[in-house]
């Protein structure tokens, strides 16, 4: 997949412009605050149409307009194609190659990319739900079907909790569990399934990536921990009956506590650097090239399962590297077209073969590399 032009219209901070990036290394780059990320954003925003800074629609509209718009022309599936954003108040509108879509979820299937910004290192400092975030994001990605199973269970599961609160009061209600335990049963042992397979990719191919980023002097690992005791290698039927046992031995505990105890929405993942927890032992530079191994390993992923390379987003992802993995960074990623925002000069200048855009005030312009 590569972006063959970007055009922003009353976009956050940036002026009207058309951006049309090279289909290799692009770099962004410009002091703080003068409209780098909003590049990224707008897109990301082509992926499903959600912000990955947890913006809403009015945040995406220049200050004293009523509307913004983003249009989107791109080689994807084997074909050019063009999708359109457009924000009005709270409102989002959609098209994907002049047809109005009725949800931005149109947008899934269509344009596919990657994003690391400093908000990601998050997935190794806080706790287990942001971990499971980053695997559901990737699978969500490469399939509708996946999205559409996360969000059945996770509204089960608050629908399951309500009841167990309600069977603390009315014992006779205890027999209705049986009712909602088949539906997450199923839905879970199906979301776990797919979980352990794109931990099981995405581990392998992290390891190589952390391994040239870090000069291979540092191993890298994903684990998976199951709260169902599932593992990669089981079936689909074996992981159902692994979560009827637990979801069955659990149960006196879960009326007494009003909360699930055990599906993947108590799952985790451990990630490893020289096989010690990165969360407890690594720095930050080390905390911040795993995060970006894990983000290229799931564009590769991603690539394998959908055909063709996503999109690579990267914001601010050099500072804290030393020069050797800024180089990396730069002049050894092949296949994926990348999109990288900077601050200083010299990273620009260490871009052997690419294009380089200038954000000033908002203002974008293209430079001579």
């Amino acid at each position: 997949m590569k972006v063959k032009s970007l055009k922003f219209c009353n976009f956050r901070n940036l002026e009207d412009c058309t951006v049309r990036p090279c289909d290799g290394v692009n770099i962004i780059y410009g002091d703080n605050a003068q409209g780098k990320t909003n590049i990224l954003e707008a897109l990301w925003l082509f992926c499903g149409g959600h912000s990955f800074r947890n913006a809403g629609a009015k945040e995406m509209i220049k200050w004293e307009k009523d509307f913004s718009r983003l249009e989107c022309e791109f080689f994807g599936q084997g074909r050019d194609q063009k999708a359109a954003l457009g924000f009005t108040g709270s409102k989002k509108t959609v098209s994907v190659n002049g047809v109005e879509k009725k949800s931005s979820s149109a947008l899934i299937e269509k344009f596919c990319a990657v994003v690391f910004s400093p908000e990601n290192l998050s997935l190794i400092k806080r706790g287990p739900g942001e971990r499971r975030n980053f695997i559901d994001s990737a699978i969500c990605r490469e399939k509708l079907k996946n999205a559409v199973i996360l969000s059945k269970y996770n509204r089960l599961i608050a629908q399951r909790n309500a009841l167990l609160k309600d069977v603390m009061k009315n014992p006779s209600l205890e027999e209705t569990l049986d009712i909602w335990d088949s539906q997450i049963i199923a839905l879970g042992s199906a979301l776990t399934y797919r979980r352990l397979e794109f931990v099981n990719m995405i581990s392998k191919k992290a390891a190589v990536y952390h391994s040239g980023i870090s000069g291979d002097k540092e191993k890298l690992e994903l684990r998976y921990i199951s709260s169902v005791s599932a593992k990669y290698g089981d079936s689909a039927d074996e992981i159902e009956k692994k979560f009827y046992e637990k979801c069955r031995a659990n149960r006196q505990n879960e009326i007494a506590c009003g909360v699930t105890l055990s599906g993947p929405h108590r799952d985790d993942a451990e990630v490893m650097i020289n096989g010690r927890n990165a969360k407890l032992f690594a720095s930050q530079g080390q905390q911040r090239s795993a995060v970006l191994s894990l983000k290229l390993a799931e564009a590769s992923v991603l690539r394998e399962k959908m055909g063709e390379d996503p999109v690579v987003l990267l914001d601010d992802v050099l500072s804290e590297l030393d020069s050797g993995r800024q180089d990396y960074l730069l002049n050894e990623l092949e296949g994926c077209q990348v999109f990288i925002t900077c601050c200083e000069k010299s990273n620009k200048e260490q871009l052997k073969k690419g294009r380089v855009f200038l954000v000033k005030n908002g203002a974008v312009s293209e430079e001579e590399n």
